[in-house]
């Protein structure tokens, strides 16, 4: 038996307007910046551009997911498609990863032979991308403290914030200096200020795609809180994991003694209340069952 919860409304569902506006905003700043490498002969424009191309792509892909995620549950699928948010994350920051490798592979060729840009319009351009990318961080900010999915986009346009201002410092070196190759060096910034975002993205993903604890969870305390109750003797199989953003679940066998099995109702009841009133657990099962069960049962977690 379980604690009654709705599960149709996800975290990333509940910021679906948020990453409506930031794609148009992006959309937007992906077509300035396109037409802005192509004048100014700009790679750290262009990686911008292309680092906004991608990001746009996966704010799209976020809205997808929650779309599919919305979906309700069906069998066989009897959590519906909430994991598709975490898949979408996942698949965000390897993209980035992939955007990283091309703007490094064509800012070694640039080191080597340097191409003459546009200072002005490296910096102009920038300056307008930077400025959508701040609102866009506005719209998101509240957003991405509840749902991966909402936070992978957040970090994307985190990074393409201050991936803008370096282009607008590096077009005002070349503006001023005329020292074209700080251009290929801000673009391989770029690259460095993208991999750690990806990597925190990717690994985030990973922990919930391997049905590891939540970080915020500490099973020790869980299994402490439940051998409280005057009833309960053991605690054993205790997991805890997360199907999505904001929706964390937990299983657990617990031993009672014999007599306590004549009223099981009221001891789920105080047991799913005392989880209820100290944990963020979104949906719990318990297996209550008497001494020397577990010996009868096949494989045992502790």
């Amino acid at each position: 038996m379980g604690a009654g919860h709705d599960h149709s409304v996800t975290a990333g569902a509940a910021n679906r307007g948020r990453l409506a506006v930031v794609l148009g905003l992006m959309l937007a700043v992906a077509v300035v910046q396109v037409i802005g490498a192509a004048l100014s002969d700009s790679l750290a424009l262009l990686a911008d551009a292309g680092h906004t191309v991608t990001d746009s792509f996966g704010v799209a892909l976020a809205l997808i997911a929650v779309w599919i995620a919305a979906r309700p549950p069906r069998e066989p699928r009897t959590f519906g498609y909430q994991r598709a948010e975490i898949l979408a994350a996942a698949a965000n920051a390897v993209v980035l990863f992939v955007l990283c490798g091309f703007i490094v592979v064509e800012a070694l060729e640039r080191l080597r032979s340097p191409a003459e840009v546009s200072g002005p319009g490296m910096a102009a351009v920038a300056a307008v991308g930077l400025v959508a990318n701040i609102a866009a961080a506005l719209v998101l900010r509240s957003g991405a403290k509840e749902s991966l999915n909402v936070r992978g986009a957040y970090l994307e346009v985190i990074s393409d914030a201050l991936t803008s201002t370096g282009v607008i410092a590096g077009g005002l070196v070349v503006w001023l200096t005329g020292w074209h190759r700080i251009d290929t060096l801000v673009s391989l910034l770029i690259a460095a200020i993208i991999v750690p975002r990806a990597w925190s993205l990717l690994r985030e993903a990973l922990h919930v795609l391997l049905e590891a604890a939540p970080s915020d969870v500490d099973l020790a305390e869980i299994r402490r809180h439940l051998l409280e109750h005057p009833g309960v003797v053991d605690v054993h199989d205790l997991h805890v994991w997360t199907i999505t953003s904001g929706v964390p679940v937990m299983s657990a066998h617990v031993v009672v003694p014999e007599e306590y099995l004549s009223d099981t109702g009221r001891m789920l009841d105080e047991l799913h209340e005392c989880l209820a009133g100290h944990f963020d657990v979104e949906h719990s099962t318990l297996q209550l069952e008497p001494p020397g069960h577990a010996d009868h049962e096949g494989a045992r977690h502790a």
